[in-house]
Protein backbone atom coordinates (compact mmCIF):
# COMPACT_ATOMS: atom_id res chain seq x y z
CA UNK A 1 0.00 0.00 0.00
CA UNK A 2 1.75 3.45 -0.96
CA UNK A 3 1.48 6.26 1.47
CA UNK A 4 0.26 9.33 0.43
CA UNK A 5 3.39 12.28 0.67
CA UNK A 6 2.95 14.53 3.15
CA UNK A 7 3.23 17.95 2.55
CA UNK A 8 3.46 20.09 5.54
CA UNK A 9 2.13 23.51 6.58
CA UNK A 10 5.56 25.26 5.62
CA UNK A 11 5.64 23.22 2.07
CA UNK A 12 2.52 24.46 1.06
CA UNK A 13 2.78 27.86 1.30
CA UNK A 14 6.08 27.58 -0.14
CA UNK A 15 4.11 25.74 -3.25
CA UNK A 16 1.16 28.33 -3.28
CA UNK A 17 4.27 31.27 -3.11
CA UNK A 18 5.77 29.33 -6.28
CA UNK A 19 2.77 29.20 -7.82
CA UNK A 20 1.85 32.71 -7.40
CA UNK A 21 5.00 33.91 -8.53
CA UNK A 22 4.71 32.07 -11.72
CA UNK A 23 1.03 33.34 -12.36
CA UNK A 24 2.38 36.44 -12.22
CA UNK A 25 5.51 35.94 -14.77
CA UNK A 26 3.39 34.27 -16.90
CA UNK A 27 0.72 37.48 -16.80
CA UNK A 28 3.83 39.88 -17.58
CA UNK A 29 4.62 37.78 -20.35
CA UNK A 30 0.53 38.27 -21.85
CA UNK A 31 1.39 41.66 -21.83
CA UNK A 32 4.33 41.87 -24.33
CA UNK A 33 7.34 41.62 -21.49
CA UNK A 34 9.98 39.28 -23.11
CA UNK A 35 12.91 41.02 -21.74
CA UNK A 36 14.47 37.91 -19.79
CA UNK A 37 17.00 40.00 -17.11
CA UNK A 38 13.69 42.02 -16.27
CA UNK A 39 11.53 39.17 -15.79
CA UNK A 40 13.91 37.79 -13.36
CA UNK A 41 14.28 40.68 -11.83
CA UNK A 42 10.25 41.09 -10.88
CA UNK A 43 10.29 37.26 -10.46
CA UNK A 44 13.15 37.27 -7.52
CA UNK A 45 12.31 40.84 -6.05
CA UNK A 46 9.42 39.88 -4.01
CA UNK A 47 6.26 42.58 -4.35
CA UNK A 48 4.99 41.19 -1.39
CA UNK A 49 7.63 43.21 0.61
CA UNK A 50 7.23 46.92 -0.65
CA UNK A 51 3.36 46.59 -0.20
CA UNK A 52 1.18 47.31 2.70
CA UNK A 53 0.47 44.95 4.61
CA UNK A 54 -3.16 44.53 4.26
CA UNK A 55 -2.55 44.37 0.71
CA UNK A 56 0.04 41.78 0.25
CA UNK A 57 -2.52 39.15 -0.53
CA UNK A 58 -2.82 41.05 -3.75
CA UNK A 59 1.01 41.72 -4.54
CA UNK A 60 1.52 39.12 -6.89
CA UNK A 61 -2.07 40.83 -9.36
CA UNK A 62 -1.31 43.22 -11.49
CA UNK A 63 -3.27 46.19 -10.05
CA UNK A 64 -2.54 49.31 -8.37
CA UNK A 65 -2.24 49.39 -4.71
CA UNK A 66 -2.83 52.81 -2.43
CA UNK A 67 0.19 53.66 -0.04
CA UNK A 68 0.16 56.50 2.48
CA UNK A 69 -0.01 59.94 2.00
CA UNK A 70 -2.57 59.61 -0.63
CA UNK A 71 0.09 57.85 -2.86
CA UNK A 72 -0.09 54.79 -5.23
CA UNK A 73 1.95 51.70 -5.72
CA UNK A 74 2.22 51.39 -9.75
CA UNK A 75 0.81 48.38 -11.15
CA UNK A 76 3.23 45.71 -11.89
CA UNK A 77 2.47 45.80 -15.86
CA UNK A 78 3.20 49.16 -15.70
CA UNK A 79 6.24 49.10 -13.75
CA UNK A 80 7.46 46.61 -16.75
CA UNK A 81 5.92 48.70 -19.48
CA UNK A 82 8.55 51.68 -17.97
CA UNK A 83 11.87 49.66 -17.22
CA UNK A 84 11.59 47.99 -20.73
CA UNK A 85 11.44 51.22 -22.04
CA UNK A 86 14.15 52.63 -20.27
CA UNK A 87 16.81 49.56 -20.67
CA UNK A 88 18.31 49.49 -17.57
CA UNK A 89 21.77 47.95 -18.09
CA UNK A 90 24.51 47.01 -15.16
CA UNK A 91 26.68 49.48 -14.28
CA UNK A 92 24.33 52.74 -15.27
CA UNK A 93 23.55 55.28 -13.04
CA UNK A 94 19.56 56.07 -12.39
CA UNK A 95 18.08 58.78 -11.29
CA UNK A 96 14.18 57.73 -9.98
CA UNK A 97 11.97 60.56 -9.59
CA UNK A 98 9.11 59.28 -6.71
CA UNK A 99 10.64 56.55 -4.56
CA UNK A 100 7.28 55.40 -3.52
CA UNK A 101 7.61 51.92 -1.69
CA UNK A 102 11.08 51.69 -3.24
CA UNK A 103 10.15 48.54 -5.01
CA UNK A 104 10.86 50.03 -8.69
CA UNK A 105 14.45 51.03 -6.83
CA UNK A 106 14.96 47.28 -5.97
CA UNK A 107 13.81 46.23 -9.53
CA UNK A 108 16.76 48.38 -10.73
CA UNK A 109 18.93 47.91 -8.49
CA UNK A 110 18.77 44.42 -9.66
CA UNK A 111 19.47 44.91 -12.73
CA UNK A 112 22.55 46.29 -11.76
CA UNK A 113 22.03 49.85 -11.85
CA UNK A 114 23.25 52.43 -9.58
CA UNK A 115 19.82 54.28 -8.36
CA UNK A 116 19.50 57.81 -6.96
CA UNK A 117 15.92 57.89 -6.13
CA UNK A 118 14.19 61.01 -4.91
CA UNK A 119 10.75 61.14 -2.68
CA UNK A 120 8.91 64.28 -1.88
CA UNK A 121 7.23 62.28 1.36
CA UNK A 122 9.36 61.42 4.65
CA UNK A 123 6.89 58.90 5.29
CA UNK A 124 7.57 57.08 2.28
CA UNK A 125 11.09 57.48 2.05
CA UNK A 126 11.86 56.19 5.50
CA UNK A 127 9.66 53.04 4.78
CA UNK A 128 11.45 52.70 1.49
CA UNK A 129 14.99 52.66 3.17
CA UNK A 130 13.60 49.74 5.39
CA UNK A 131 12.15 47.77 2.47
CA UNK A 132 15.30 48.05 0.50
CA UNK A 133 17.43 46.60 3.70
CA UNK A 134 15.11 43.44 3.65
CA UNK A 135 15.76 42.93 0.20
CA UNK A 136 19.65 43.98 0.31
CA UNK A 137 19.17 46.46 -2.66
CA UNK A 138 22.77 48.09 -1.84
CA UNK A 139 23.19 49.98 -4.96
CA UNK A 140 20.09 52.64 -4.14
CA UNK A 141 20.53 55.33 -2.15
CA UNK A 142 16.92 57.58 -1.06
CA UNK A 143 16.93 61.24 -0.15
CA UNK A 144 13.85 63.20 0.35
CA UNK A 145 13.27 66.43 -1.54
CA UNK A 146 12.10 67.63 -5.06
CA UNK A 147 13.33 65.07 -7.79
CA UNK A 148 12.05 67.70 -10.47
CA UNK A 149 14.28 70.25 -9.26
CA UNK A 150 17.49 71.10 -10.99
CA UNK A 151 20.43 69.31 -9.55
CA UNK A 152 23.67 70.67 -10.02
CA UNK A 153 26.60 68.87 -11.38
CA UNK A 154 24.58 65.44 -11.83
CA UNK A 155 24.90 63.69 -14.55
CA UNK A 156 22.92 60.22 -15.11
CA UNK A 157 22.26 57.39 -17.75
CA UNK A 158 18.62 56.85 -17.65
CA UNK A 159 15.88 58.84 -15.77
CA UNK A 160 12.50 57.18 -14.80
CA UNK A 161 9.59 59.21 -13.67
CA UNK A 162 6.75 57.46 -11.42
CA UNK A 163 4.54 59.00 -12.92
CA UNK A 164 2.70 61.51 -14.95
CA UNK A 165 3.67 65.24 -15.54
CA UNK A 166 1.45 68.11 -18.33
CA UNK A 167 5.72 68.37 -19.38
CA UNK A 168 8.81 67.09 -18.93
CA UNK A 169 11.11 69.60 -17.31
CA UNK A 170 14.33 70.65 -18.53
CA UNK A 171 15.93 70.43 -15.50
CA UNK A 172 15.42 66.93 -16.34
CA UNK A 173 17.16 65.91 -19.22
CA UNK A 174 19.88 68.39 -19.25
CA UNK A 175 21.25 65.72 -16.61
CA UNK A 176 21.45 63.46 -19.72
CA UNK A 177 24.52 62.67 -20.89
CA UNK A 178 24.60 61.94 -24.58
CA UNK A 179 23.01 58.27 -25.22
CA UNK A 180 20.85 59.02 -21.99
CA UNK A 181 17.26 58.30 -21.56
CA UNK A 182 14.23 59.49 -19.56
CA UNK A 183 11.10 57.52 -19.45
CA UNK A 184 8.31 59.00 -17.40
CA UNK A 185 4.25 59.69 -18.81
CA UNK A 186 3.20 62.76 -20.27
CA UNK A 187 -0.38 63.52 -19.23
CA UNK A 188 -2.69 63.58 -22.07
CA UNK A 189 -6.24 64.85 -22.41
CA UNK A 190 -7.38 60.87 -22.77
CA UNK A 191 -5.04 60.20 -19.94
CA UNK A 192 -1.20 59.50 -19.63
CA UNK A 193 0.86 58.06 -22.22
CA UNK A 194 4.25 56.61 -21.95
CA UNK A 195 7.28 59.05 -23.30
CA UNK A 196 10.80 58.12 -24.14
CA UNK A 197 13.15 61.03 -24.53
CA UNK A 198 16.72 60.10 -26.07
CA UNK A 199 19.78 62.18 -25.93
CA UNK A 200 21.56 62.04 -28.79
CA UNK A 201 25.44 61.63 -29.54
CA UNK A 202 25.02 65.37 -31.04
CA UNK A 203 23.28 66.55 -27.57
CA UNK A 204 20.25 66.93 -29.59
CA UNK A 205 17.10 65.23 -28.24
CA UNK A 206 14.60 62.38 -29.50
CA UNK A 207 11.10 62.24 -28.14
CA UNK A 208 8.69 59.30 -28.43
CA UNK A 209 5.09 58.81 -27.45
CA UNK A 210 4.08 55.38 -26.69
CA UNK A 211 1.08 53.23 -25.43
CA UNK A 212 -0.99 54.62 -22.44
CA UNK A 213 -0.39 54.32 -19.10
CA UNK A 214 -2.38 53.82 -16.00
CA UNK A 215 0.11 55.84 -13.31
CA UNK A 216 -0.50 58.51 -11.00
CA UNK A 217 0.24 62.61 -11.11
CA UNK A 218 3.74 63.21 -10.42
CA UNK A 219 3.56 66.56 -8.24
CA UNK A 220 6.27 69.34 -7.47
CA UNK A 221 7.96 70.39 -4.30
CA UNK A 222 8.59 68.36 -0.78
CA UNK A 223 5.59 67.51 1.83
CA UNK A 224 5.36 70.20 4.13
CA UNK A 225 4.39 67.47 6.97
CA UNK A 226 4.41 63.84 5.58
Amino acid sequence: MTQEPFLSEAGARDEQEAIGVASFILSLRAKGIRDTALLRAMELVPRDVFAPRRFRDLSRTDIALPLPCGQTMTAPGTVAAMLLALGVAPGQRVLEIGTGTGYVSALMAHLGAEVTSVERFNTLADGAVQHLKIVEAGRVRVEVGDGLAARVRDRFDRILLNGARPEIPAALTALLGPGGRLVGALAQEDGPRLIRIDRLQDGEFSETLGAPLRISRLVTGIAATL
